[in-house]
């Protein structure tokens, strides 16, 4: 079986972004956007679902982080889809609980084709580090309608926005870990195709 893979690259008059990922063979995790708690989170979601990943963003961060982030999550999402072809042979469902000291994640996900996002992460600061809290459900979302894929994600307990967050990006993690994992050749789907 060929790896799965994809490289692109976008740009903007906002933000140029260049993402590398294998979905088959972890190892190389570089992130690289100038924001240093939205690295630490991306990063844990390549380890948590055995990715390898090369990001790098150059933003408009003199505004703020909004566009940044957005894209990233458009030029991830966009290469997740793209290295999972037509998703011949996927589990396609995956889903998770994780914790983070007293925080509790959940995160259900189908690899559907058709994207849909629910995400509730009620964080309660405005920031965490140099990524304004506003910007984490979004990414999230945006990264589900690009990958096209249907995602629930909630933070069911916790007092701690940190803890909160990364625990949001684990469940994730490992829910997409176990969509993507190979299960046949087949495309998971009654209807024959997922688009």
């Amino acid at each position: 079986m060929t790896s799965r893979t994809a490289e692109l690259t976008r740009e903007t008059k906002e933000t140029r972004i260049r993402c590398v990922l294998n979905v088959d063979e972890p190892g190389t995790i570089a992130v690289s956007t100038g924001i240093g708690f939205f690295d630490h989170l991306l990063s844990a979601i390549a380890f948590h679902a055995k990715l390898s990943l090369t990001l790098e963003a150059k933003g408009d961060l003199q505004v703020d982080d909004h566009h940044t982030v957005e894209d990233c999550a458009i030029v991830l999402g966009r290469a997740l889809s793209e290295a999972l072809g037509d998703r011949a042979g996927v589990e396609r469902f995956g889903s998770s609980f994780a914790p983070l000291d007293e925080a509790l994640a959940r995160c259900a996900i189908d690899l559907s084709g058709r994207p849909f996002a629910s995400v509730a992460l009620r964080l309660k600061r405005e920031r965490i580090g140099e990524l304004s809290t506003e910007n984490l459900p979004h990414f999230f979302e945006s990264l589900a309608f690009a990958a096209n894929m249907t995602m629930h994600l909630d933070v069911l307990k916790g007092k701690n926005d940190h803890h909160r967050a990364e625990a949001a990006a684990k469940a994730f993690a490992l829910a997409l870990k176990a969509a993507v994992r190979r299960s046949g050749e087949a495309i998971p789907s009654t209807k024959g195709v997922l688009s």
